[in-house]
């Protein structure tokens, strides 16, 4: 058997066609979710990318494993914790990634036989070069069993789309640098300006309209909708695409305006923490099914072990979903936790009916305590009800507390101790920038205005 499993980095999922969007952005995605199936309610329980990941690999939430921060030089992920590569590869099969998380952390290269990075001389990869360095592995092994990790990074910011996939989500005749469209001041003039100046702003040019931005996320879905396009007919040109479990999945989503948060996946609201999951497994799942039940990136490494008929380790937080699909089970989680800890520090609870979150520190935003939102009435997440639902609050906010010390015991939260010793990941890099200024962090959070970056720069 072979298993391509797929991470769509920065993948929103309700900016997918299969799930409810109205612009073309995912016809061949959706194709695949017609083939096999689609994952109405999957969430990341750890964001963004390095915590999500881990989790995904090794069926178990952050607080289960320490890793809870992204970008912390202190966490680390034992090696004695199973991780699904090693698993398969003592398992006798052949084990590939074309990735680059490497570069975060060495123990995303566990368990593989091949390594191929994908970081060259400049810091973006193009989705093409997943699919040049993927093709040859795939042709060379197509008579093995294996297990191929692929990690898609297209729709990630800066989002640079190649150029003729820019129309169909924008309209032509619009200026996107009219300078009488004021729609990017409030991104402009937000505490994160100084970071995603250089990594974002800077890139696309003297943008004024934050559509035209929405607009090349879009493009880039439709991008890597085409590659993905590109790898599924190579698999078939091979005579293998029958055979082959394709699993795709986000690792987080992303914010595009929403919640105060410009381009970027952080926040424990839906934009960012519900993600796109599907399978297809021609000889083993039925097509065009689609499941409501809560699952998570945890119940990933399950999944795949139970299809292989290999044993799961016990003590995981996650639990195979091969029931859910072949009806056997009607019940799944009835809730999942959720945590951040790299722009803000939040912990959450995320049921069919209701978001509850607890944040912690901020960062460079402006968050309430804690946040209650009635997901059926307010999917947006605007009106937060802790005042108006004390009692649903207290219970949300003890079951977290309850959640924490089952998963700790007797250690020390691993979320507070990055706080204390490292603070926020990110929060570190705006202020290294804010020094290059000669600008401090508390006075630029209280007045972050774009012109006196501006001024610093020609100063400089």
């Amino acid at each position: 058997m072979k298993i391509i499993f797929i991470s769509l980095d920065t993948l929103r999922a309700n900016r997918l066609g299969c799930y409810g969007y109205q612009l073309p952005t995912s016809p061949y995605i959706d194709e695949i979710a017609n083939q096999g199936v689609l994952f109405e309610s999957a969430f990341a329980s750890d964001i963004p990318t390095e915590v999500a990941h881990t989790s995904i690999f090794t069926g178990k939430v952050g607080l289960s494993t320490g890793v809870v921060s992204h970008g912390s030089s202190l966490t680390y992920l034992p090696k004695e914790v199973d991780w699904l590569p090693t698993i398969l590869r003592n398992a006798g099969y052949t084990t590939a990634a074309v990735d680059n998380l490497y570069n975060l952390k060495e123990w995303f290269a566990r368990g593989y036989h091949y390594y191929i990075n994908t970081v060259g001389k400049t810091r973006w990869i193009d989705g093409k070069t997943i699919n040049s360095l993927a093709k040859p592995w795939i042709k060379e092994h197509k008579d093995k069993d294996f297990f191929l990790f692929l990690h898609y990074w297209d729709p990630h910011t800066p989002y640079l789309p190649p150029k003729d996939y820019i129309p169909a989500f924008y309209d032509s005749n619009k200026n996107q640098y009219d300078p009488n469209n004021k729609s990017m001041e409030r991104a402009f003039n937000h505490p994160a300006y100084p970071f995603f100046k250089y990594h974002h702003y800077d890139l696309l040019g003297n943008i004024t309209d934050s559509n035209y931005v929405n607009a090349l996320y879009d493009a880039e879905i439709r991008y890597l909708d085409d590659l993905l396009k590109e790898l599924d007919e190579y698999l078939n040109e091979l005579g293998i695409k029958d055979e082959t479990m394709l699993v795709l999945f986000g690792d987080h989503g992303e914010s595009l305006t929403e919640h105060d948060i410009y381009w970027d996946h952080c926040g424990l609201y839906d934009q960012t923490v519900h993600i796109p999951l599907i399978i297809r497994w021609p000889n083993g799942i039925p097509a065009g099914k689609r499941i409501q039940n809560l699952v998570q990136h945890a119940d990933l490494m399950p999944t795949i072990l139970e299809a292989l008929n290999l044993e799961i380790p016990p003590g995981l937080d996650g639990k195979s979903l091969l029931p859910l699909i072949d009806g056997s089970k009607q019940v799944h989680h009835t809730q999942v936790f959720l945590s951040e800890c790299a722009w803000q520090a939040a912990r959450g609870i995320r049921t069919a009916k209701y978001k509850y979150i607890e944040t912690y520190d901020s960062g460079p935003f402006t968050r309430p305590p804690a946040e209650l939102y009635d997901l059926i009435e307010d999917p947006n997440e605007e009106i937060n009800l802790i005042e108006s639902l004390p009692d649903q609050a207290s219970a949300f906010q003890q079951q977290l507390i309850d959640w924490v010390n089952e998963k700790i015991q007797s250690q020390e939260d691993p979320m507070k101790y990055v706080l204390r010793e490292h603070g926020l990941p990110f929060k570190r890099r705006i202020e290294k920038v804010l020094s290059e200024y000669g600008l401090n962090w508390d006075d630029w959070k209280a007045n972050p205005k774009r012109e006196r970056i501006d001024l610093a720069t020609r100063k400089a």
